[in-house]
């Protein structure tokens, strides 16, 4: 894999802009299909399995749960517009093909792809993060700090979703990412309950994982606490946003330049 810089330019946004006049179409049905199966998993596990458990991290489960959902819901959410969707517009539809007959470059294609499938998970992440509010489980102002820690988990998940996008023969591939990489994130990083209850060999593996940093980065604002390591989370999330993008441009590039 050589070396190559990504050129990128304002067109990107034309991509960002063509891909929400598409989806403004159907837009209530997406917010309500995004939001029905997070809350089927809050409801049901934060009530029932919530009122067989004490506090957790000094919180009651059903709002520990919350806020992880809030992640795991974006990450959800950018990962299924970045490889569906995506590969729809790349493979399916050759939309990416007719668009770069204008003076629109790959580069510019992957990038508005990604914004987008980033913004659109954030309506999922905000829409989540309001109904846990309207219930009670959001606590002060730095909670608003949350919104672009979503927008950043949204923008890592589509970056990583490109690179699989970018290599995939077919719809079926992608059962491979969401079972061995989406699936097990959410087992393993702080969604469902506390990483300290995992074996240190297993915890050593998660803190690396890019859900973990989004979680302990977006739990904390929601309960109106100072994340222990914003910097960190940030820089992480930031990251391997980068490196993802830097890997789906040159592996998009190998597919559709030849």
């Amino acid at each position: 894999m050589r070396l190559y810089f990504p050129d990128l330019s304002p067109r990107a946004f034309a991509i960002w802009r063509r891909n929400f006049l598409v989806w403004r179409k159907l837009a209530l049905p997406s917010l309500l299909g995004n939001l029905a199966d997070p809350m089927i998993y809050l409801f049901g596990l934060g009530y029932g399995l919530g009122g067989l458990l004490p506090q957790v991290g000094g919180v009651s489960y059903i709002a520990f749960l919350a806020a992880g959902t809030v992640c795991a819901s974006t990450m959800n959410a950018a990962s299924f517009e970045a490889l569906y969707s995506g590969f729809s517009r790349m493979h399916v539809q050759r939309t990416w093909e007719a668009i770069m007959n204008a003076p629109v470059s790959l580069d510019d294609v992957l990038a508005g792809e990604c914004l987008w499938a980033a913004a659109k998970a954030s309506l999922s992440g905000v829409a989540i993060l309001a109904v846990i509010g309207i219930l009670g489980y959001v606590d002060g102002p730095l909670a608003l700090w949350a919104l672009p820690a979503i927008f950043l988990t949204g923008l890592c998940f589509a970056a990583l979703g490109l690179v699989i996008t970018a290599v995939s023969p077919s719809y079926d591939f992608f059962m491979y990412y969401f079972t061995l990489f989406i699936t097990p994130m959410v087992l393993l990083c702080g969604v469902f309950f506390p990483m300290d209850q995992l074996p240190s060999a297993v915890q050593s593996v998660a803190v690396w994982l890019p859900l973990s940093h989004s979680v302990e980065l977006i739990r904390p604002l929601v309960f109106g606490q100072l994340p222990a390591h914003p910097l960190l989370n940030i820089a992480a999330l930031l990251g391997i946003t980068v490196v993802a993008f830097w890997v789906a441009v040159v592996l998009a590039r190998r597919r559709l330049l030849k």
